[in-house]
């Protein structure tokens, strides 16, 4: 099984990076704008388009105020196995860390999964980063 842990320090309070994260519905908006195109919400999932024009539904596991940490599933007709979560570490009172990991078989979905991971952490990063989005 391949496993891919992203850590993106983002120069903002960890209770309003938690609040973009745990929106569920507006990932395309306030998330990572231009990566995810459209959120559709459904019981107990959501259906996210990709700006690639990939179309795929996460189930939802868990979503944890308290710990600031969302968990999700992911059906896929190429990949047996895709479980990701987030979560949203204080590193002070203007800074905090988000850590995303994703476990997926098979391995080779690696590759692809860890590009698209890649790109939408420089976005999240770029979107919620304070000194960022002042520069």
């Amino acid at each position: 099984m391949a496993s891919i842990r992203k850590e993106i320090d983002i120069a903002a309070p960890a209770a309003e990076v938690w609040d973009v994260v745990r929106d569920l519905g507006a990932i395309h908006t306030r998330f990572v704008r231009g990566f995810v195109i459209d959120t559709k919400l459904e019981e107990g999932s959501r259906i996210v388009t990709f700006e690639t024009g990939l179309v795929v539904q996460e189930l939802f596991v868990d979503l944890d105020d308290e710990a600031r940490r969302f968990a999700y599933a992911v059906r896929s007709e190429t990949m047996t196995h895709h479980n990701a979560s987030m979560q949203v570490f204080p590193e002070g009172p203007q800074s905090c860390r988000l850590v995303w990991v994703t476990d997926l078989l098979p391995d080779e979905a690696a590759g692809p999964i860890g590009a698209m991971i890649e790109r939408g952490s420089t976005i999240i990063r770029a979107t919620l980063d304070r000194q960022t989005a002042a520069d």
